[in-house]
């Protein structure tokens, strides 16, 4: 008889190696948008005529600051797809579940429509694909995260038990999911805000991202809450603490970012230090921590999704799913 963690061993490892490419690549994608570099190479997919992979090394690492960014975007996005290539080929050697298959297919197909998107918005010039690219980037990440969860020893080797309807904790983390992504995309469009947009347009996003981040902050306190007092076991109490931590950080960044960008509140103008304060359009500080406010908002959503997936694993669609993974093999 085989056991289920370790065929599922390489689809894990190569998961989590995949996702940690793909955090790096949302930062360097947060970078360009940051420093407005998306049109530093004007060609794809190749950079400036050369082939993606035989552009010289020293004019990327050497040259422009835009120009290195941007390229080391598409080199980290390239990774990534072959990685999801060699996710597809562990999955279909390793004989999992057809259900399993198909996922890292989906996984490949998306990674391959994230570097479409990203070509089209350098062939068009044209902010709105910009935005569709902000927008898909999470969603890919999370997907890897999702993967690697429901591979992982701890998910396979929990015995189901009973299949349940679904309770309080799972219908809230996938809520609470549900709204994480809601406000990603809110920043996503306050970041890439179409240039015909009037300031009253821009007014009433950022005021309803800003709303969202409170409403997400009073969600992810009495989530943890359930997660760190609750008496569910499927469920890991590090992940409810750290959800907690990141939506912490998360408000703490998105505050620091609207002072680097746009400055101090108004009412606190009496201030000095907040009548003196001057930005500097596309300067470290102002770069370092609005891309770490999008990047942090990505690990958010993953931490959701690994806590939803937990909580759900009782839940009658969720056992169909996860009931393969248990399957025992005999061996040739």
């Amino acid at each position: 008889m085989t056991n289920p963690t370790s065929t599922y061993r390489w689809p894990h490892r190569l998961a989590l190696l995949s996702a940690v490419v793909i955090f790096p690549l949302i930062w360097v994608g947060g970078l360009v948008t940051s420093y407005d570099a998306g049109m530093a190479v004007p060609d794809w997919p190749g950079t400036y005529g050369y082939n993606l992979f035989l552009y010289p090394w020293t004019t990327w690492f050497f040259g422009p600051w835009d120009l290195f960014i941007e390229h080391g975007h598409r080199m980290l996005g390239a990774t990534a797809g072959m990685l999801m290539i060699a996710l597809v080929v562990a999955t279909y050697l390793s004989k999992c579940p057809r259900w399993l298959l198909q996922f890292s297919l989906a996984l490949l197909v998306l990674v391959i429509l994230q570097g479409v998107l990203g070509g089209i918005r350098v062939r068009l010039d044209d902010r709105m694909f910009a935005l569709l690219h902000g927008c898909t980037g999470p969603v890919f990440f999370v997907l890897v995260v999702a993967f690697a969860t429901l591979t992982s020893p701890r998910f396979a080797q929990r015995p189901l038990g009973e299949q349940k309807a679904p309770q309080s904790l799972s219908t809230a983390a996938w809520g609470f999911a549900g709204v994480c992504y809601l406000q990603l995309v809110l920043g996503a469009l306050v970041r890439h805000v179409p240039v015909t947009s009037s300031a009253g347009f821009f007014r009433a996003v950022a005021l309803l991202h800003i709303v969202m981040a409170m409403i997400l902050l009073g969600q992810a306190l009495l989530l943890s809450g359930k997660v760190l007092f609750g008496r569910d076991r499927n469920v890991s109490r590090w992940v409810g603490g750290l959800l907690s931590a990141l939506i912490v950080v998360q408000v703490s960044l998105g505050a620091a970012t609207w002072i680097v960008k746009y400055g101090w509140p108004g009412w606190m103008g009496s201030f000095q230090f907040a009548a003196e304060h001057v930005n500097y359009e596309k300067s470290v500080l102002q770069a370092v921590i609005s891309t770490a406010h999008v990047a942090n908002g990505s690990l958010i959503l993953a931490t959701a999704v690994i806590l939803s997936l937990q909580a759900s694993r009782h839940w009658r669609p969720a056992v169909a799913i996860a009931a393969p993974l248990l399957l025992v093999r005999p061996t040739a």
